[in-house]
């Protein structure tokens, strides 16, 4: 038997990770405790998702408690033992602007959490690839420094700039302002290349930008372009924080991004450490994806505007993708920003408009 333990299993980013490795013949054991509706109240809960799992996918076992109790880690991990092939840690508590609401509980899931998968994987099953879900936010506020120019529904980056065609693996994530969901993630990341270095595991975080999709539970303060889609079909009212809305993000559809997890599971390395997002194929500005939300609900986004920005916030991020891409050549972008809201329109409008 071929195990793949998942966390945050019920989540965007781990849901399409059960559904992509189970078709793969491998029984998935999902934790997750449903802690998103505790950060962001019952509109973002993913009990919804979690069901949608356990009825569908037959190889799935579900596991509910909390990543930071090691006891029923190391439970598990020992249950399984050496049968796990593969895991895929995406657990994580993801705002930046909750993270200063309860620092401690921040730093425990997204550090402790992460620290406690590491050494019950060490333990039970090393040889096993261990894929983390970082974060961009790790560089702080750096990238709001690069020479950006304002244009007429956007802010870009001088096209002279090393990285106009994305910013790389090497900007130093020292020296700025990270908000404090940023640094627990940094501690995380820094713990999964520690591991692959140290203990020869084989271990990658991917630090991605904007992670988008179908399933995603998005509200105000997380999933940017699911819940930009549900105010603007649902007349929610929507409010953009600074930046004139010219922020830029790169998007990438879960599944690109289990697509590029397949590929690492495939032939892993160690201690690596990749940007990953849309980056030049796949990203907008706030004021463009809502030109695209519109366009595809029919209806206009009530919406008013905040002159301070969010701490830590990024005027203009895009990913470069050349390192994973020299690494993986077969894997490319297959879902562009107007394809992804299309397909979270489609899959959500009859469940939204029975919420409203």
């Amino acid at each position: 038997m071929s195990v793949a333990i998942i966390t945050g299993s019920a989540g965007l980013i781990g849901s399409e990770a059960v559904r992509h490795f189970a078709t793969t013949g491998m029984t998935v054991v999902g934790i997750d405790n449903d802690m998103r509706k505790t950060f962001f109240g019952a509109e973002a809960s993913t009990a919804w998702n979690r069901a949608t799992l356990i009825k569908e996918v037959e190889s799935y076992i579900h596991e509910d408690f909390d990543i930071r109790d090691y006891d029923s880690v190391e439970k598990l991990f020992r249950k399984f033992g050496k049968d796990i092939s593969l895991v895929i840690h995406t657990a994580a508590q993801p705002s930046h602007d909750w993270a200063a609401r309860d620092p401690f509980m921040d730093f425990s899931i997204n550090a402790n959490g992460t620290l406690n998968m590491l050494q019950a994987a060490r333990d039970y099953c090393p040889d096993a690839p261990f894929i983390f879900t970082s974060t961009n936010k790790v560089y702080g506020d750096l990238p709001n420094s690069l020479p950006l120019i304002e244009q007429d529904k956007r802010w870009e980056i001088d096209p002279a700039h090393r990285y106009h065609g994305g910013i790389g693996e090497d900007m130093s994530i020292d020296q700025s302002k990270h908000s404090l969901f940023g640094a627990s993630k940094v501690a995380a990341d820094v713990l999964v290349q520690e591991y692959g270095r140290y203990f020869g595991m084989k271990t990658a975080c991917f630090r991605g930008g904007c992670l988008t999709g179908p399933s995603h539970s998005g509200t105000q303060l997380h999933g940017f372009l699911a819940y930009l889609m549900k105010c603007t079909m649902t007349g929610q009212p929507y409010t953009i924080f600074g930046y004139k809305g010219k922020q830029v993000r790169d998007n990438i559809h879960s599944a690109d991004l289990i697509a590029a997890f397949a590929e690492f599971h495939n032939a892993p390395g160690s201690a690596e450490v990749y940007n990953i997002g849309g980056g030049r194929q796949s990203n907008c500005s706030m004021m463009e994806a809502i030109d695209i939300c519109q366009e595809i609900s029919g209806n206009d986004l009530q919406f008013t505007y905040a002159e301070d920005n969010r701490i830590g916030d990024h005027i203009w991020y895009i990913s470069d993708l050349s390192k994973f891409k020299s690494h993986y050549p077969a894997w490319d972008i297959q879902y562009d920003v107007r394809r992804i809201l299309e397909e979270i329109y489609e899959f959500n409008k009859d469940r939204w408009a029975v919420e409203v």
